[in-house]
């Protein structure tokens, strides 16, 4: 039986990957890490003010026309927004911090190429190299 070709991996050239100093990769897994830490207490505090947000609307709902109930649930809508958000961003970070244990953290998910240092800092849980990632907002 054929062996199942993965199209992501198909038709790149290999490219030696540098290894990172320990020190390097920790001051990573610190940064990555802090990061999360960040955004957990964020997504934390974010549904503490929805439950709270909520348990308000709850009582103060006696009288409400169409147009404030519609109102009220676009405002829900909105927080559960954002709190999808910040979890998303969570997952984000903590996929790279896993691909920095696998080794992969820096390296392009589609092309294999180095991501360029500068996109790293600016987005620390990046997969997608410059190009690979303007490929993927054009379509």
């Amino acid at each position: 039986m054929a062996k199942p070709v993965d199209t992501r991996t198909a038709g790149r050239k290999p490219v030696a990957k540098a290894t990172r100093s320990t020190a390097e990769t920790e001051k990573i897994r610190a940064a990555l890490a802090a990061r999360r830490d960040e955004l957990t207490a964020e997504y934390d505090q974010t549904l503490s003010e929805i439950t709270e947000l909520q348990r308000d609307r709850l009582t103060d709902s006696a009288g409400d026309d169409q147009a404030d109930t519609g109102t009220k649930t676009f405002e829900r809508e909105q927080e559960i927004s954002l709190a999808n958000s910040i979890k998303e961003r969570i997952t984000q970070v903590e996929r790279a911090l896993e691909r920095l244990d696998e080794g992969g953290y820096g390296w392009c998910e589609r092309c294999g190429n180095p991501i360029p240092v500068e996109r790293l800092a600016a987005f620390p849980s990046a997969t997608l190299c410059v190009s690979c990632k303007q490929l993927e907002e054009r379509r």
